[in-house]
Formats: C-alpha cells, structure tokens, sequence
C-alpha cells in the first residue's frame, strides 16, 4: 500500500467518531441515518465523516433503490495491520529479552554471595 494510501486511513482512523462508524459496520452494512443514530450530531456531519471513511477506501457506498447502505471494506484495515505488524514483532522480540535478561538477573540473586 502506498505511504500517502496508509497515511489517508490512519488519518480516518484517528478520529473516535469514525472508528465508531466502523465498528458499526464490521457488523453489516447500514444507512447514513442508522449510523448517525448513535451520535448527537446533523446528518451532514455524519456524511463529512462517511466521505472521510470513503475517501481512505475504509467504506463503500452501495445502491439500494433510494438509499445508498455504507459497508465496510477491508483492505485498508489489513494494511494497517500488516504495518504494525514489524512493530509488534520488535516489542515481543524486546518483551523477549527483557524477560531472559530478569531471569539471568534472578539466577544470580538465588545463588549463594560470598562474602569478602
């Protein structure tokens, strides 16, 4: 995925209003009107955040006679969890080390100190 592609869908994913829209979505499509439900604001606003979401690719728009249902798209997501995923592999990777390294340091507490 290309930098300013990732960087358009952790820009959607940074507000907590849209990631609401998308957990909503995760569990099927919904019209603008079920997805505004939740939120104290104008229909309007809702739509600012929906041509957000569409514009990274996190959402599509459908036709269904006079309503165009919103349902989330996947791939972005996977993107973003394919680029974490080198960062999540480097912390469990030092978890790792820190935890060999409190071992070795309780190994030598155990043993027995000589005294001088």
């Amino acid at each position: 995925m290309p930098a300013n592609d990732l960087d358009a869908t952790f820009a959607a994913l940074a507000d907590p209003t849209r990631r609401a829209i998308l957990a909503r979505l995760a569990h099927g499509e919904a019209s603008v009107s079920e997805l505004a439900a939740p939120f104290a604001m104008s229909l309007p606003a809702i739509s600012k955040h929906l041509r957000v979401l569409q514009r990274a690719g996190l959402i599509s728009r459908g036709r269904n006679a006079q309503q165009r249902p919103c349902r989330l798209e996947g791939a972005p997501l996977r993107a973003v969890a394919a680029f974490t995923e080198h960062y999540r592999q480097f912390w469990d990777e030092s978890f790792d080390r820190l935890d060999d390294y409190l071992r070795e340091l309780q190994g030598d507490d155990e043993k027995p100190r000589r005294k001088h």
